[in-house]
């Protein structure tokens, strides 16, 4: 099936990119094995941002391809290297789209002026590494942080047409014959209805007036139902500064005049809504033809006594195209006068509020047959754990530290929670479920206090082999000398308290060391 050239509506996905994962690492130096943490922070994930591009008309790109996702940030690296972010995508829309979540039909931004963009799926943030995570107590840490995941979801671009003067009517009344009459635009034009297939565009001059002109085609009687091709573009009037009803007077269709033509177009109007305030004016086309002419001059006292301006026109020959497109300008002008002055650009930072309620919920759920869970839901807790590596024992140790310090360990005593209950922490049907283990030491404590490093303070293995070697020559020595002081008749020394055979401060020097 073909793609069409004009698309005001399409369906994205779009996700960003996930942060690069830090780098646990120690410095390795000739004579120093432990130099101290040198592992890297990963970089952050691109963003998928929509951008105003004042040069588009269409969103048939987003038709085409319908799914967009950011690049992915580096993980860190030895050596203090921090991984390098992923650049944002910027994907470039018509000068009135309308973004709205497509799951939750929530209204994001109303894109109007050059440049205006928004940032539809942040990247995620890049994990911390060992380097950064040191401090005064945890000398060395042996694990890092994991990169948080980008954002995901589904929007939906709704395009409404940025035009000053919007042309209505009937099907083959004129309204693409009047734009090419009136600009340089050049529409399809022919003698069958539906001709038009999408809304189109032109710019018009009158006097030092410039504005924009933009007709509705198919619109119908039951167009706002969904009958004809009416619906779908009646958003695009909603933009306008005024209304122009083109009226057919040359029609052969039975039970048709312009009256009730006028009638069954505002009855659809309304039957939409949101456009009563707009000015109307009434564009009596083709008096080219004899028929039309008398038709037109005996309704346009009835059209009058109604308050609307009527002009008859020809786009044919250009008769009365003057006079309307300076009714159109003068209305244009008024509205554009009443309208308020938008604001000068600006950028402003609205911080999130940090005390507008607790950073995290307790939830005791169970059936009583199964077990029952503590539940534990917030936006710390939840991004603290999907920053842990659950593989690290000294990760979940220090896990434990910041789930201590936040207070979530008090809050589960408070509520009666007893050693052994599972405690549930995450957000989805998949939580990190634990055991509840007050004031117990796991993970990192394992290895040593809370918050310190027992490879800084334990012997190593080298040190370990170096001592039992020198206890074996000693003990080998000792034999020895007893074995020939026994042969030549001496009797065998008293054995030192200390271990050392020759009575020295052998240990003590060994125990400094």
């Amino acid at each position: 099936m073909a793609i069409p050239s004009f698309v005001d509506s399409a369906t994205l996905t779009v996700a960003g990119g996930n942060g690069g994962h830090g780098c646990a690492s120690i410095r390795r130096e000739k004579f120093k094995p432990l130099g101290g943490p040198d592992g890297g922070n990963g970089g952050n994930g691109g963003s998928v941002i929509l951008r105003v591009d004042t040069g588009l008309t269409t969103l048939v790109e987003y038709h085409r391809q319908s799914q967009r996702r950011a690049g992915n940030g580096q993980p860190g690296k030895g050596d203090n290297a921090n991984g390098a972010n992923a650049d944002d995508i910027v994907l470039a829309v018509p000068d009135g789209t309308i973004v709205t979540d497509a799951d939750t039909g929530e209204t994001l931004a109303d894109l109007i002026g050059a440049d205006a963009e928004i940032v539809v799926a942040a990247g995620g943030r890049g994990g911390l590494g060992n380097a950064a995570l040191a401090s005064a107590t945890r000398k060395a840490p042996g694990f890092a942080l994991l990169g948080e995941e980008g954002e995901s979801r589904r929007i939906t671009l709704e395009l409404k047409v940025l035009a000053d003067v919007g042309l209505v009517g009937f099907p083959s009344a004129g309204k693409s014959s009047l734009i090419a009459a009136i600009s340089r635009a050049r529409p399809k034009i022919a003698d069958y209805p539906f001709t038009t297939l999408v809304p189109n565009l032109g710019v018009v001059v009158a006097g030092e007036v410039t504005f924009t002109v933009a007709d509705v085609p198919g619109l119908i009687e039951g167009a706002s139902e969904g009958r004809g091709l009416g619906h779908d573009f009646l958003r695009h009037i909603e933009r306008c500064q005024a209304i122009v009803h083109v009226i057919d007077c040359a029609t052969y269709e039975p039970g048709r005049d312009p009256v009730t033509d006028l009638d069954v177009i505002e009855g659809e109007l309304s039957a939409h809504g949101g456009l009563d305030d707009r000015p109307r004016m009434i564009a009596l086309n083709k008096v080219d033809v004899a028929d039309a002419a008398e038709l037109a001059d005996m309704v346009r006292a009835d059209l009058e006594a109604r308050g609307l301006p009527v002009f008859a026109i020809s786009t044919k020959t250009g008769e009365g195209l003057r006079g309307l497109t300076f009714a159109m300008a003068d209305q244009v002008v008024r509205r554009r006068a009443a309208a308020p002055k938008p604001d000068p650009k600006r950028i402003v930072i609205r911080p999130a509020p940090v005390a507008g309620g607790p950073e995290f919920t307790i939830r005791k759920q169970g059936d009583g047959e199964g077990g029952f869970v503590w539940r534990v839901r917030g936006e710390k807790p939840e991004r603290w754990v999907r920053q842990t590596d659950f593989g690290n024992g000294e990760a979940v140790g220090y896990l434990a530290d910041r789930f201590a310090r936040l207070g979530i360990e008090d809050a589960l005593l408070a509520q009666g929670a007893r050693a052994g209950d599972a405690v549930a922490i995450g957000s989805g049907e998949h939580p990190v479920v634990f055991d509840f283990a007050p004031q117990v030491e796991i993970g990192a404590e394992l290895l040593s206090r809370r918050g310190e490093d027992q490879r800084l303070f334990d012997e190593r293995e080298s040190v370990k082999r170096r001592r039992r070697l020198d206890a074996e020559y000693h003990a080998a020595k000792q034999a020895e000398q007893s074995t020939r002081m026994a042969q030549d008749g001496y009797a065998e020394p008293a054995e030192d308290l200390t271990g050392d055979p020759a009575g020295s401060d052998q240990k003590d020097i060994e125990d400094q060391w």
